[in-house]
């Protein structure tokens, strides 16, 4: 196995592949600048499920994150499985909205308070699609040989 499908594979057994819900840390870029005028983070614990190379949260439209990602979509991760990431992010719309049925299915099994708390009958109920572009996995286990990956999810390589 390449560097990439290992970094992968790690991923996968971590955050479960579409299997189970992951408390990751979002970061986005605040609305308000600093004192000094310059941008400044914005990060918050948002619970997400895990595909492919991507993360799905169930959110509302109207929250300052998703604000922030109508400004500017490039956000940041970081995941308790030791793994900090880059990515974009990208609002799909209405949770109960046809092209969502595959992930709204998948959220309702993999979510156990999205019955209680999802509100999907609002129309500000939204799928938050984040694609990771680049990031670092930690292994302290070398359950593959390697410690840390570099990967670049884009190109599909790791270092």
């Amino acid at each position: 196995m390449s560097k990439y499908e290992n970094a992968m594979k790690l991923m996968e057994e971590r955050c479960g592949n579409s299997s189970k819900d992951n408390l990751i840390a979002l970061a986005t870029i605040a609305l308000s600048a600093n004192a000094a005028g310059n941008p400044r983070p914005s990060v918050r614990m948002v619970d997400a499920y895990y595909e492919d190379g991507m993360f799905y949260v169930s959110t509302d439209a109207k929250k300052s994150k998703m604000l922030e990602i109508e400004k500017n979509n490039e956000v940041a991760i970081g995941g308790l499985d030791w793994f900090v990431a880059n990515g974009t992010a990208e609002n799909l719309g209405w949770a109960k909205d046809e092209k969502n049925s595959e992930i709204r299915a998948k959220m309702k099994k993999i979510f156990e308070w999205f019955d209680d708390h999802g509100d999907e009958d609002s129309p500000s109920s939204i799928v938050l699609r984040i694609t990771l572009t680049n990031g670092t996995i930690i292994d302290n286990d070398q359950k593959y040989g390697e410690w840390k990956y570099e990967v670049d999810f884009v190109n599909k390589t790791a270092k």
